[in-house]
């Protein structure tokens, strides 16, 4: 496999959407969602092409209005049941040869991607730290499961033990927002995570998801309130992203740091 050394960015984004009905078009602080998305791209420096793949003409088109290239994608991978591999596998497919060398995957319904993340999760797999990357923000939750005769269970914790806040290890939780990788393993593994997989640690404050009418709202509040997270990705396209601000490395064994802000 011939490739560019490029970094190719893929926003799939389907027309059709069972919890908020044309949800890739709806609108945070005045922008869709896919916009928004391609926005972020455009404003990471180390993101050389932006492409959308979807069904709908309506967001073919705002997608181009926003400055990205589309690739129209079948109704086979445009299903309730299509996984988001098979949306990047068909991009790979249908543009022309030779390919990127890193395959960003953003995600539309991530609303406040910060151009410098993913900067520093790009150069992690550029400069060849790291196969696979992906946005985590901290966690330091109890968590539970039910049993099957209904009965709560511990999951990540000994229910008779209660640490205080400051004295257990963060876990972290997997935003979607975006996902790092290097092309020819994914096209090995057709898996996102593959060789060795690190954390693009980002604020938990922006880290939301958008399935519902109300995560909608809670976002158009996040983008309103003064120092929201929002801000980050309302900036003009073409300013150039905010430089990461700390080199620490969510992996203690790596020797060199990590500029993702892990803790």
């Amino acid at each position: 496999m011939r490739t560019t050394g490029s970094v190719l960015a893929v926003v799939p984004a389907r027309a059709g959407s069972k919890g908020i009905p044309g949800k890739n078009l709806r609108t945070v602080a005045g922008r869709s969602l896919v916009r928004r998305a391609v926005d972020s791209a455009r404003r990471a420096t180390r993101i050389d092409q932006v492409v959308v793949t979807t069904d709908g003409d309506a967001i073919a088109a705002e997608a181009v209005a926003a400055g990205a290239a589309v690739v129209r994608r079948p109704a086979e991978l445009a299903g309730d049941e299509a996984s988001s591999e098979s949306a990047l596998l068909h991009v790979l497919d249908a543009i022309s040869t030779p390919l990127p060398e890193v395959l960003v995957f953003l995600q539309a319904t991530s609303p406040f991607i910060d151009p410098a993340d993913l900067d520093a999760a790009v150069a992690r797999v550029v400069d060849g730290y790291a196969d696979a990357v992906f946005a985590a923000t901290p966690s330091h939750a109890f968590l539970w499961r039910t049993a099957p005769d209904g009965t709560a269970v511990a999951v990540n914790h000994d229910a008779a033990t209660r640490p205080r806040r400051q004295d257990r290890e963060p876990e972290y939780r997997e935003t979607g927002a975006f996902y790092v990788m290097r092309t020819a393993g994914f096209l090995e593994n057709r898996h996102r995570f593959h060789g060795r997989v690190e954390l693009a640690v980002v604020d938990g404050a922006g880290a939301i998801d958008i399935d519902d009418e109300a995560d909608l709202a809670l976002a158009e509040a996040l983008a309103e309130a003064p120092g929201a997270p929002g801000a980050l990705t309302d900036a003009r396209v073409g300013d150039p992203a905010p430089a990461p601000t700390t080199t620490r490395d969510p992996s203690p064994t790596r020797a060199t740091p990590a500029p993702n802000g892990a803790p």
